[in-house]
């Protein structure tokens, strides 16, 4: 009888422990499983520590940052998810550079020609090329006889004749 409740207990007792004792994944099965699933983004990384991934890198925005997250936290045997990873920033748009329309060459030659009337100025408005300034009724002949003889298209006459 003795024996009987000896064994009963010791079968108790090692049903209990093989309940309890459930099979633990290693770290190093874990590590290779989150790396598999963090080669999605090549920004990233993961390091598996007591069964604790620490995710770090860096992600194009939140959604695929969560996405990992989720993935990671579905691993068998990983108890939580460490997030020190970062979202990238979104690029600044870059300043559009202008070009003028009017030919560098072409100003000169216009500045050249009514350089003997300090009053007016030469500039590229909107695109186009502009003369503006006060002039007398002679002088505005001049300028346009001037600008006209150069054969440069199409300007902007905004002289004001006094």
């Amino acid at each position: 009888m003795k024996k009987t409740i000896a064994m009963a207990a010791l079968a108790v007792a090692v049903s209990f422990g093989a309940i309890s004792c459930k099979k633990k994944v290693s770290d190093a099965d874990l590590q290779t499983q989150a790396t598999t699933v963090v080669t999605s983004n090549p920004n990233a990384s993961v390091e598996v520590k007591e069964g604790v991934a620490h995710l770090s890198g860096t992600f194009a925005d939140q959604q695929s940052k969560d996405a990992m997250i989720a993935k990671l936290k579905a691993i068998n045997g990983v108890k939580d998810v460490m997030d020190m990873s970062t979202v990238a920033a979104a690029p600044a748009a870059a300043p559009v550079e202008t070009a003028s329309a009017v030919d560098p060459a072409v100003q000169k030659k216009v500045q050249d020609a009514v350089k003997d009337f300090p009053s007016v100025k030469v500039e590229v408005v909107n695109g186009q090329l502009t003369l503006t300034g006060n002039v007398s009724g002679l002088q505005a002949r001049k300028i346009k006889e001037s600008v006209d003889a150069l054969k440069i298209g199409k300007y902007n006459n905004n002289l004001i004749v006094k």
